[in-house]
């Protein structure tokens, strides 16, 4: 829970300096990404091992690269990586780190592997989640011209407020909440992140069948977050040649 209290600590000294300060130390980046990855009790850990090892496989796509090398600030983005359960359960596991190019994007890869599970079990509170990482925008050193907080999960919200107030309240704060509804253990949990949990600017949902999908669902992701490209095709995959077509989102 250190972590926790740090995020806060840091996001009220944020505060009390005031945003000039703040913003003369920030960092330009396009956007700043938080990954919020379910790690409550419907997550065994065989399933939390395909997220995190999709996500280490996404970054490592030459696809993301190019999403980079696309977007239109070409900044590159400012990515760290939440765990997340019950109302009092969330951790920072990858503090935030910058990507803007295939060197860095693998960098980050890396420490996905490397970071341990660091919540075991617990209710399934999106609000917590969303709360949590709302803190963690002001306790960096970036500042992006995008704030998108990605939130994974299997299923509905059963602890906490309720997940679509704490959506509004990061709303009213200009950041914008994706979602990546796995359908495994609730097949219609996409209506209750459709519904009550994604909100903001150009929001949308990506749906994964079951925990074998979630590496191909969390690329398309990336890539329409990163550039607002949305992967049209993926031919060859053994080789990793994925097309795109411009969405116009």
């Amino acid at each position: 829970m250190r972590i926790r209290w740090l995020a806060v600590a840091l996001a009220t000294l944020v505060s009390v300096l005031g945003d000039g300060v703040a913003g003369a130390r920030a960092e330009y980046v396009d956007l700043e990404l938080i990954l919020a990855i379910d790690a409550s009790s419907s997550v065994n850990f065989d399933e939390f091992n395909l997220q995190v090892n999709g996500l280490a496989a996404a970054f490592r796509n030459p696809l993301l690269s190019r999403a980079l090398e696309s977007a239109e600030g070409q900044g590159g983005i400012a990515v760290c990586v939440v765990q997340w359960s019950d109302t009092r359960k969330q951790e920072l596991a990858i503090d935030w780190f910058r990507v803007d190019d295939a060197e860095s994007a693998a960098a980050f890869a890396s420490l996905i592997e490397r970071a341990p599970r660091l919540i075991e079990g617990g209710g399934t509170s999106i609000s917590g989640a969303i709360d949590f990482s709302v803190l963690l925008f002001d306790a960096n050193d970036f500042q992006g011209r995008r704030r998108v907080i990605d939130v994974s999960g299997d299923g509905r919200s059963n602890i906490g407020r309720l997940p679509a107030d704490a959506r509004d309240d990061a709303i009213g704060a200009g950041i914008t909440i994706n979602g990546l509804a796995i359908l495994n253990e609730e097949p219609n949990v996409d209506r209750h992140y459709a519904r009550s949990v994604i909100g903001g600017t150009n929001a949308f949902i990506t749906t994964a069948n079951d925990y074998q999908d979630f590496a191909d669902a969390i690329l398309l992701k990336l890539v329409r977050e990163i550039s607002g490209d949305i992967v049209s095709e993926l031919e060859h995959r053994s080789a990793g040649l994925i097309q795109v077509r411009r969405s116009g989102v």
